[in-house]
């Protein structure tokens, strides 16, 4: 049957056969391509099946109506995060005696890029082991913030490991879940990220606290596949109690079987 229509169809113009092997190809080249974020000068890299660039994760950016400036005293320097988690913020910097305060806050995408792209002369991927990529960068939620650790200890700057020693950041590790804030980038982090003890996302303390559920799901897949350490605790499945079916004693009869063949008897009449 193909090759009676073959036969019977007009020939078409070397032209509008190639115009039609590629309007057919098209559709074919789109679904084979590998889908690409933008980097710097118009530069590409691939993005993984998973949705991760260069390691990272994809997040949005935040709405700007959700974010607020931080309170005066409670950051250096301006920084804006989302409303929700303010009030925990707050009174996590209060209960360190200020040793903790707000450094970076939330990034827009065209923010992050400026930053990802500062070090041209780095290799992306050398780079994306200590600054996301625009478009996949915890900080675009506004639900995740850079601390800086006061007293200094010799001279360490803000944003750098050796923050560490400082007595303000074992406070942090202590204390940061009860008000739902929790290291995403750990020392030997699955996700090959370098260790960032200043970086910490809010999740709220229970599911809950306002905000917290819409937090969670942002940060969800993180969560699970590259757990945070110290972590905020996860809130157990709790199974709602139903209580069983009543059961009527006496009011069927047990069915009659014979041979493998089984028949309902009638009820029992009262």
């Amino acid at each position: 049957m193909r090759t009676a229509l073959a036969i019977a169809a007009p020939p078409w113009p070397e032209g509008a056969m190639r115009r039609a092997s590629l309007i057919l190809a098209a559709p074919l080249l789109a679904l084979a391509a590998p889908a690409q974020a933008q980097l710097c000068d118009n530069s590409n890299v691939r993005v993984g099946a998973d949705g991760r660039a260069l390691g990272h994760l994809p997040y949005g950016d935040a709405p700007p109506g959700e974010l607020v400036a931080v309170p005066e005293g409670l950051a250096v320097g301006p920084c804006v995060l989302r409303r929700d988690m303010i009030p925990d913020l707050a009174r996590l910097i209060a209960a360190s005696g200020g040793q903790v305060r707000a450094l970076s806050c939330h990034r827009s995408i065209s923010y992050q890029q400026a930053v990802f792209c500062r070090e041209a002369q780095t290799a992306a991927g050398e780079r994306a082991l200590s600054v996301a990529p625009p478009g996949h960068s915890e900080h675009a939620t506004g639900y995740a913030l850079d601390f800086a650790f006061r007293p200094r200890v010799n001279d360490c700057p803000d944003a750098e490991a050796c923050g560490a020693a400082t007595p303000a950041f074992r406070w942090l590790v202590a204390n940061a879940a009860r008000y739902g804030f929790e290291m995403s980038f750990p020392a030997g982090n699955r996700q090959r990220v370098k260790w960032e003890p200043w970086h910490w996302r809010w999740v709220g303390a229970s599911a809950t606290a306002p905000g917290a559920a819409r937090a969670r799901a942002l940060f969800a897949r993180a969560r699970t596949a590259f757990p945070a350490e110290p972590a905020v605790a996860r809130d157990p499945v709790v199974i709602a109690a139903v209580a069983p079916p009543p059961i009527y004693l006496g009011a069927y009869a047990p069915p009659e079987c014979r041979k493998g063949k089984c028949r309902l008897l009638k009820a029992r009449r009262r």
